[in-house]
């Protein structure tokens, strides 16, 4: 059985090659918190959504 669920993400800072995305608030605490992506591909995105899924062995 797997579970998903889709996270927002505000841009909070450019590093030299990266772009540091914030969490937003949402239902319950965090499950990520930060999120680093390279700026090659993030290509200045100021919102970024996120899908986690997390999946039992089988």
């Amino acid at each position: 059985m797997s579970e998903s669920r889709t996270v927002e993400f505000v841009m909070e800072r450019e590093t030299k090659n990266t772009i540091k995305y914030e969490e937003q608030p949402g239902e319950g605490a965090p499950i990520i918190g930060s999120l680093y992506v390279q700026k090659w591909w993030a290509k200045g995105a100021r919102k970024l959504r996120v899908v986690v899924e997390k999946t039992d062995p089988a």
